[in-house]
């Protein structure tokens, strides 16, 4: 997933400026009333969202909410986690499971910060930078800058693909080359221009595929971006 479009892309758009401006509205709104209270949405550090992200990718969130504190207690920085053995990184991820997100986070420390030499050095705040480090692909790269930096990037997981597809591209399949080229796009054209606007766009892609539009049910009836999504039109009648 190291080739989604990019912002500025020649492609022709295929969601219509009103909908787009809709569906961002609806879903900012909605977002400011329901978002869950979650440590790492009070940060801006970028290590500190790293170490979130990794965390949550095959994890629940009530699970990471528990070990993160604590992960961050031991290891406050980058320089820390670099400075350590590999085993005691690992011992400090025990029961998080999937260990090579711990390899791969020791392995981004020791390669920003020199090996631990460097003790203020911090991660880039661009996603293209973000891409070239170990165990970064295109998502988690968005993130950080976006949720870090209010850098105005797109990020595509498989709560966002779940409900990009449903609102704008029934059809796309994103286990697939094409239907991630899709999805990712799509996700650059709904983006809000600015980054501070993007960091809550972002945040509430992810929020409304984990609560409301879900992999077991998609809960159209109290969706606050029906009015925008095909897939909901279709079941609810509207």
């Amino acid at each position: 997933m190291r080739d989604q479009p990019r912002r500025g892309s020649t492609a022709s758009r295929s969601i219509p400026a009103a909908t787009a401006a809709t569906f961002r509205r609806q879903l900012a709104a909605w977002y400011r009333r329901s978002a869950r209270d979650l440590p790492w949405r009070r940060t801006r550090d970028a290590y500190e969202i790293l170490v979130s992200e990794l965390m949550l990718q095959q994890t629940q969130v009530s699970r990471v909410v528990d070990y993160y504190p604590r992960f961050l207690e031991r290891f406050p920085t980058l320089a820390h986690v670099a400075q350590a053995r590999p085993a005691k990184v690992m011992e400090a991820w025990q029961g998080l499971g999937y260990y090579a997100r711990a390899r791969n986070l020791h392995k981004l420390a020791r390669t920003v910060t020199d090996n631990g030499r460097d003790q203020a050095a911090k991660l880039p705040a661009t996603a293209e930078e973000l891409r070239a480090l170990p165990g970064i692909g295109a998502y988690t790269a968005g993130a950080v800058s976006s949720f870090a930096y209010e850098q105005n990037e797109a990020l595509v997981d498989t709560n966002v693909a779940r409900v990009l597809t449903r609102v704008f591209a029934p059809r796309a399949r994103f286990k697939t080359s094409a239907g991630q080229k899709k999805l990712w796009a799509i996700a650059n054209e709904v983006l809000p221009r600015t980054g501070r606007a993007a960091w809550t766009h972002n945040q509430a892609l992810m929020e409304l595929g984990a609560l409301v539009c879900t992999a077991r049910v998609a809960h159209c009836d109290r969706c606050p971006v029906r009015s925008a999504c095909r897939t909901g039109r279709q079941t609810i009648g509207a």
